[in-house]
């Protein structure tokens, strides 16, 4: 079974997540973060699925819907979105809400769960995940990545190290990492007996952190291995590595090293017109999605659904979510709108290295 936990998801992505959690949040033009986790599970046949929610989960929740678009609209198994049982109380932990539902755990037919967040981009094979976590009769398996992002401002990261029979023999909590230290991506493949024990065990001597009292402090009791993904993701933890992230997409080979026809991002179907260009357009180096009219310039800029760029426009080294209206004669560089937002005729607004986010909804 898969469970997307996203009970310890940090707001740093500020005016994006005013309204909806961080694995809801719009990216690489018609996708939400959570659509990369999901389409993983799918290609790995896991067709039972648990997310996890903490608040502000409204967003994530029409998304999702039923789950038909992930193949998760099904009699047995399927979606299931599992939010805190106790709203008005104060969540100790992750290991509270595991242990509030688990029945769900405890009726599943699985007998390995992987646990995962709902905001990293990227293409795992979980397939192979567990043919080594197998291999090794590993009690929990954790996955880690060496870290090549951009300096973090915050200590949000978790090193973790390994050994050369790779046992995972320490985790270091909340660090500040460099260029390829091995950075714990949260993301376990663990026994689901194992963890129903830990869960009930933990919560019992009032523990209530996954990474901290369960796996971390079992380190010399449990076998814990360790497994390198070697894939692309972008580690984003601020405004200026999302910006960086999306525009990652931009580069024709590095999409397609996502979005390829052999492992399809699945993503929740709206049933829109192709993009209309005018004759006054002019587009470059963009990803333009569905149900867009162009008429102004569009240069190295990620345009949602539903977007118009009015006629004298220009929009560069931007991301224009969906619904957004940019005025006659208006100039956009390095801005961030949400959704539905509304730039009047002739406006200037322009960032630089930090972009300028909209919020939604807004008018400027």
């Amino acid at each position: 079974m898969g469970v997307i936990n996203l009970i310890n998801e940090k707001p740093f992505l500020k005016e994006l997540t005013y309204n909806r959690c961080l694995a809801s949040v719009p990216f690489a033009g018609r996708y939400r973060m959570i659509d990369f986790t999901l389409s993983n599970f799918i290609h790995a046949q896991v067709k039972s699925v648990a997310v996890f929610t903490k608040e502000k989960y409204r967003s994530i929740m029409d998304h999702l819907g039923s789950g038909k678009e992930w193949d998760l609209d099904r009699h047995s198994g399927g979606l299931f979105i599992l939010p805190p049982i106790h709203p008005d109380q104060k969540i100790k932990g992750d290991l509270q809400q595991f242990y509030d539902h688990i029945e769900f755990f405890q009726r599943s037919i699985a007998d390995t769960v992987i646990i995962t967040p709902g905001h990293h981009v990227c293409k795992i094979d979980f397939n192979d995940i567990i043919l080594q976590h197998r291999h090794h009769k590993a009690d929990i398996t954790v996955i880690y990545k060496k870290y090549d992002g951009t300096p973090a401002l915050k200590p949000i990261y978790h090193g973790c190290t390994v050994n050369q029979a790779g046992e995972v023999v320490d985790i270091d909590l909340y660090t500040f990492p460099k260029n390829d230290h091995d950075i714990c991506l949260e993301t376990y493949v663990i026994n689901k007996y194992v963890l129903i024990e830990l869960i009930k065990k933990c919560v019992e001597n009032d523990e209530y952190d996954f990474l901290k009292d369960m796996v971390k402090a079992n380190l010399n009791k449990l076998k814990v291995m360790g497994y390198q993904f070697k894939g692309s993701m972008p580690f984003i933890h601020s405004i200026e590595s999302f910006h960086a992230g999306n525009m990652a997409f931009l580069n024709r080979e590095y999409a397609d090293s996502f979005l390829d026809n052999e492992w399809t991002v699945f993503t929740k179907i709206k049933h829109e017109a192709p993009a209309k260009y005018s004759s006054t357009s002019t587009v470059s180096n963009s990803l333009i999605a569905n149900g867009c009219e162009i008429e102004g310039t569009v240069e190295n800029s990620i345009i949602f659904r539903g977007v118009k760029v009015k006629k004298g426009a220009t929009v560069k080294n931007s991301i224009i979510m969906q619904k957004s209206e940019i005025g006659e004669g208006a100039y956009l560089d390095h801005v961030i709108t949400d959704k539905q937002v509304m730039i009047t005729n002739d406006r200037v607004v322009k960032g630089d290295e930090q972009p300028i986010v909209i919020k939604k909804a807004e008018m400027l």
